[in-house]
């Protein structure tokens, strides 16, 4: 596997992809949901657009992984378990970067999640706050 990759905007056909990428993560990654979306909750998710900027990471013309940037400048990446940790993520990175200047990029992950933390700490991201919630749920 290549470190040259590439960002393509997400379309309709990647949704089969991003499924499965999701289904790849476990629980602690998760902030915004405590459970996998169902096919049609990730449909309708994909398809409301919730995001200034999805890619889906290629490499040699395979599917990788995606980086994504919020309306308030939050960066999220996933890549493929089996390909993680070859400096993907980093270059994703910059090209997202570059090819979206900010002032300031965030970065809002679990505290569980260790490999995010390493991964941005080495992408010089500074931790600024913790975030706590109460929920109902038991």
């Amino acid at each position: 596997m290549s470190n040259k990759i590439s960002l393509q905007k997400v379309k309709q056909k990647d949704l089969q992809f991003l499924y499965e990428l999701l289904g790849e993560r476990e629980s602690k990654t998760f902030i915004s949901h405590k459970r996998m979306p169902t096919w049609e909750e990730h449909v309708k998710f994909v398809k409301s657009k919730p995001y200034a900027k999805w890619y889906i990471i290629s490499s040699e013309d395979k599917k990788i992984g995606t980086i994504l940037l919020t309306f308030e400048n939050e960066v999220g990446i996933f890549i493929k378990k089996n390909i993680q940790q070859k400096g993907i993520g980093t270059s994703a990175l910059k090209l997202l970067i570059k090819e979206s200047p900010h002032l300031r990029y965030l970065a809002n992950i679990s505290p569980k999640n260790k490999e995010s933390v390493k991964f941005f700490k080495k992408n010089d991201f500074k931790l600024i706050q913790y975030t706590y919630e109460i929920t109902d749920e038991k």
